[in-house]
């Protein structure tokens, strides 16, 4: 056995490219991709994003330099997914709803080469370019237009449109670039919108290829699916569903905008049958109330903050099969999923999507799972009681930050364990339940309150839409709860304050009752659709100074 060792033919660098290119043989006149009036082939997909990465690097784009892109859903920005790495380049997918001073800090730090541009974000980006330092090269601009915009020509900011790039592409003696290394850098992904100090994180080609086929797994996704794009591309790479779709040659149907009634009806034209979405979406699709049963299931994904239950059952209700998970930007894509078992679907329907919005146990794509102390670094109890900070290690785990090797070491422990920063507890059977991040706890005479925990008893009153509960100043608890809540548009509610802190003493220890309920249109929300619970601590705290504040009517 000693003389067997690795060799050319059994150690090629895993990277999740390869999926294209089979995708264009097994799937080759199936569709791929659905925008508007257009439908292309997996043929034409493989075909257009090796055109594109040709003329990519005809452009003088070298294999480890970043390429960004600021676009929605639409096809080219599911063709770069494969395009820009096919070219040896790292991509960088940028959030569209940020503004050019945060643009420019990004482009700034990864020090990208060139820029494809969504042509309704042109001039934000222009504007990112122009905030530049005067010593960083100005990187090359390429507009991507929409059938519904009435000029392909670029102006003189722009060296092309994306269309023109692509037919420039010549693949008649293009060797798409392959990683030397199955951990090359692939992408390049921001968990934030600073611009002081982004954080800049980055995954490699076996990662990625990892992420994708475990994905694929956890979610049984079967053979041609109809992938319905609500969650943005930019948002961790689309939790890596770009490159799976194509391993299992199935359809992306992609929407540059859209509300509820636009998602049950492309549901219903285009025969959907999975989504991956935000909690903010959930409650898109149940607030649009459609008047047609789906006629047949919709399996959802779901991330980003637990669901309350309520909201899960009413997808559940609609007819959609939502499951829950959680992943982060350093881990790409969901790691801890619900795995539903079986015996469940007796149980009455509140304790179901109870059960669903649990986080569940580790994907087969992370080698563990833990919940530990922060600072002696040792597993505590699985007793469903003792809380700790979420722990996770394997193959999906970022390489690290960009230009910070200080935040790296410091998220990526000498123990072999990425700090998520969350807090949970693992249940005797050993699921795990998000409690709260280590920053939203509260902290209330000397008892830790999970916000979660709260949020989840609020949304059970009738009308509430969102529900966030963040710490709020005492002088003699140190911090007491304060809840911030959203109505369902169109809906007239009537409660005041006492009403909703009477409902939350019947439900809860009285220590983790909201001392203070505030009713908003709306709350505040990041571009991925999470409540900002930071504005809403700085609203709390304001409240302190301003007593007349009055917390029972809509503000």
């Amino acid at each position: 056995m000693d003389s067997l060792k690795p060799t050319a033919a059994n150690s090629c660098p895993l990277t999740p490219l390869t999926f294209l290119e089979r995708a264009a043989v097994v799937y080759a006149d199936s569709p791929s991709v659905v925008y508007n009036t257009a439908t292309y082939t997996w043929s034409a997909t493989n075909r257009r994003c090796l055109q594109a990465a040709s003329a990519i690097v005809s452009l003088g784009i070298r294999p480890g330099q970043v390429v960004s892109v600021i676009s929605p859903n639409v096809p080219a920005a599911y063709e770069l997914h494969f395009a820009v790495p096919m070219a040896g380049a790292i991509l960088n997918n940028i959030n569209t709803r940020l503004n050019s001073t945060t643009i420019s800090a990004l482009l700034n730090h990864s020090d990208s080469k060139l820029v494809f541009v969504y042509h309704r974000l042109q001039s934000v980006v222009v504007d990112a370019l122009s905030l530049l330092p005067p010593e960083h090269p100005r990187p090359r601009l390429v507009l991507i237009s929409d059938d519904d915009h009435d000029s392909d020509q670029p102006t003189s900011d722009f060296c092309s449109t994306y269309e023109g790039l692509i037919e420039s592409g010549d693949v008649s003696e293009f060797d798409w670039v392959r990683p030397k290394s199955e951990w090359d850098p692939i992408v390049l992904n921001y968990t934030s919108g600073t611009t002081a100090s982004p954080k800049g994180v980055v995954h490699s080609h076996r990662g990625t290829f990892v992420m994708s086929v475990d994905s694929l797994i956890d979610w049984s996704m079967p053979k041609q699916p109809v992938l319905l794009w609500t969650l943005p591309m930019f948002h961790s790479n689309g939790w890596s569903f770009p490159w799976a779709m194509a391993a299992v040659g199935g359809t992306n149907i992609c929407l540059s905008r859209f509300d509820g009634p636009t998602l049950h009806a492309a549901i219903r034209c285009h025969k959907v049958t999975h989504m991956c979405a935000a909690p903010v979406v959930l409650n898109m699709l149940v607030d649009a109330k459609p008047h047609v049963p789906l006629q047949r299931p919709v399996h959802v994904l779901t991330g980003g903050a637990p669901p309350p239950a309520p909201v899960l059952l009413k997808m559940e209700l609609l007819g959609f099969v939502v499951s829950h998970g959680y992943g982060m930007s350093e881990t790409g894509t969901v790691v801890i999923s619900c795995a539903w078992k079986s015996e469940w679907n007796t149980l009455p329907p509140m304790e179901r999507a109870s059960l669903k919005a649990l986080q569940g146990v580790r994907t087969i794509g992370l080698n563990k799972v833990d919940i530990i102390d922060r600072n002696s670094r040792k597993s505590l109890p699985r007793d469903g009681k003792t809380v700790g900070e979420i722990a996770v290690q394997g193959a999906s785990v970022m390489l690290g930050y960009l230009k910070d090797q200080e935040a790296t070491s410091k998220c990526l422990g000498d123990d072999g364990w990425l700090l998520t920063g969350d807090l949970g507890v693992i249940h005797p059977n050993g699921y795990l339940e998000i409690k709260d991040r280590s920053k939203d706890i509260i902290i209330s005479g000397g008892e830790n309150i999970s916000s979660v925990e709260v949020e989840s008893v609020l949304y059970t009153i009738p009308g509430v839409n969102e529900a966030a509960v963040v710490a709020q100043p005492h002088k003699h608890w140190g911090e007491t709860p304060c809840a911030f809540l959203g109505f369902t548009k169109g809906v007239e509610v009537k409660l005041i304050e006492s009403e909703v802190i009477e409902f939350c003493r019947k439900k809860l220890a009285h220590y983790m009752v909201p001392k203070r309920v505030v009713f908003l249109e709306e709350l505040p929300k990041t571009s991925t659709g999470k409540i900002q619970k930071f504005r809403l601590r700085e609203m709390a705290k304001a409240m302190l100074n301003n007593p007349l504040l009055e917390t029972n009517k809509i503000v």
